[in-house]
């Protein structure tokens, strides 16, 4: 699978917990979107009543899902368009190659596509001689700096003001631009002034979509920079990369999931730019493509359709979920190794790319709940995971330790009476190993846990079904 890395998560995660810049980025941006968050739904009284609707629109799209695609099709063709189907990445690649090559493209101009990014568009494109210049600012940096996004919304989220700086000091002096920039507006104008001559000479865009609407042939991309826009009417050509569940039946619909959508990922109402495009240019518009392709891309989400991940087909790419998620706020979204970091991409890439590939992101998450709480389509997360790891027992996949971790768990828990005397004497050896600070740094057979500098509050020194006995006599 295109650069997956997610075999390493172990070691690129310690290494994360000691790189201090990065968490002095993470902290920052965490804290932001967060609070944004809150407030605008603090704001929307009717926030679950939108929920329970944006659930039922896309469990009912999901249950007839071949209809819709095939009403997609039929709109985007009666409206000039062509649709592409890919059954996986490679399909995908080749697809997008060829409609390049017959436009004889040289140069492509590239709006924010996770889509993209999941099959390996750039790469596939660059390999056949083309350039390509991603346009969304964050996306720009990464491209600048050889790495992939780190967050869904945000992809240079890790990268911090004074790095972000010296990457356009030395990729922008071949355009006479050499002076070192110290402030973010100067830095952005910068940007536009190099992309603003890309967009004119570009041959092709191509953008994702966050929704396509069946009932229409309309696709809609939600920015807050305008490239997007210029991405798609300025080129002689558009390509659309969507993944098959972005398919949603009207645009009644289409609006339902739009209010939560902005205020889940960046706390607005909605963002700057919600662009509606309906196939090539007419006789009567003043710009826009000569021609529109839509690459349908499926690369495992029919397997999905079919099993108990069913409701993952429900996500609409908000990052709620790794806003809020303690260990993508400690490691950032590279320990994860693909495209999806977070909770989201804790079942999406093993999904996607194997289960033996990235066998430690289903077990990189506390189970707290928070990302299912604040997921605006209510996927059950939590429990996807848990699914995902019982697999892995079933499947012998992991270390033979942590299988025989697992076993031994298993066979103390079907003897309460064993079970409560073993975490009785755990209790009071924590407690009397915490000494007088009430807080551990290290426990035996635990030692990873501790790296990074991590401390375990100590336990009161009796188990909650002994305080709870307690409390109950006194009482």
């Amino acid at each position: 699978m295109h650069n997956a890395r997610s075999h390493e998560f172990m070691t690129r995660a310690v290494e994360a917990l000691h790189d201090e810049t990065l968490r002095t980025a993470l902290g920052r941006a965490k804290d932001g979107f967060v609070l944004k968050r809150r407030l605008a739904f603090d704001a929307l009284p009717e926030y679950e009543q939108l929920r329970d609707r944006s659930v039922a629109i896309k469990n009912h799209t999901l249950e007839h899902l071949d209809h819709y695609l095939e009403r997609y099709e039929q709109a985007v063709i009666r409206q000039g368009g062509q649709v592409h189907w890919a059954e996986n990445a490679e399909d995908a690649q080749r697809i997008v190659v060829e409609i390049c090559r017959k436009a004889g493209a040289k140069s492509v101009t590239k709006g924010k596509s996770m889509v993209g990014e999941e099959v390996g568009v750039n790469a596939a494109l660059e390999a056949a001689g083309m350039e390509v210049v991603e346009t969304d600012l964050g996306e720009y940096i990464i491209q600048l700096a050889g790495e992939p996004p780190s967050h869904i919304i945000a992809p240079a989220v890790h990268k911090t003001k004074g790095q972000i700086s010296d990457l356009f000091h030395e990729h922008h002096a071949k355009y006479g631009l050499t002076k070192r920039l110290t402030e973010i507006p100067d830095i952005v104008n910068e940007a536009r002034q190099v992309l603003r001559q890309k967009y004119l000479d570009a041959d092709v865009g191509i953008t994702g979509a966050n929704f396509l609407i069946a009932e229409t042939g309309s696709n809609i991309i939600v920015t807050n920079e305008g490239n997007g826009d210029l991405t798609n009417t300025l080129p002689r050509v558009h390509i659309v990369t969507a993944g098959i569940e972005k398919v949603v039946p009207t645009l009644e619909d289409a609006t339902t999931l739009l209010r939560l959508l902005a205020r889940s990922a960046t706390g607005q109402q909605i963002t700057s730019y919600t662009t509606l495009s309906t196939g090539p240019r007419r006789e009567a518009d003043f710009d826009g493509p000569e021609a529109y392709h839509v690459v349908l891309v499926d690369n495992g989400r029919s397997a999905m359709l079919r099993d108990e991940f069913r409701e993952m087909l429900r996500c609409i790419r908000c990052g709620a979920c790794m806003n809020h998620c303690p260990v993508y706020g400690a490691i950032g979204g590279h320990a994860y190794g693909w495209v999806y970091p977070g909770p989201m991409g804790s079942v999406l890439t093993p999904l996607t790319i194997g289960l033996r590939e990235a066998k430690d992101l289903p077990n990189a998450c506390t189970l707290n709940g928070r990302c299912a709480e604040v997921c605006p389509v209510r996927i059950p997360l939590p429990d996807l995971l848990r699914t995902l790891r019982h697999r892995q027992f079933q499947h012998h996949i992991g270390t033979r330790r942590a299988r025989w971790a697992l076993g031994l768990w298993s066979w103390l828990a079907r003897r309460p009476g064993l079970y409560h005397g073993i975490t009785r004497w755990q209790a009071r050896a924590l407690k009397w190993l915490s000494g007088r600070t009430g807080r551990l740094k290290a426990v035996p057979l635990a030692g990873h846990w501790f790296k990074g500098g991590r401390v375990l509050p100590a336990p009161q020194g009796e188990t909650f079904m002994d305080a709870w006995r307690r409390r109950e006599k006194q009482s």
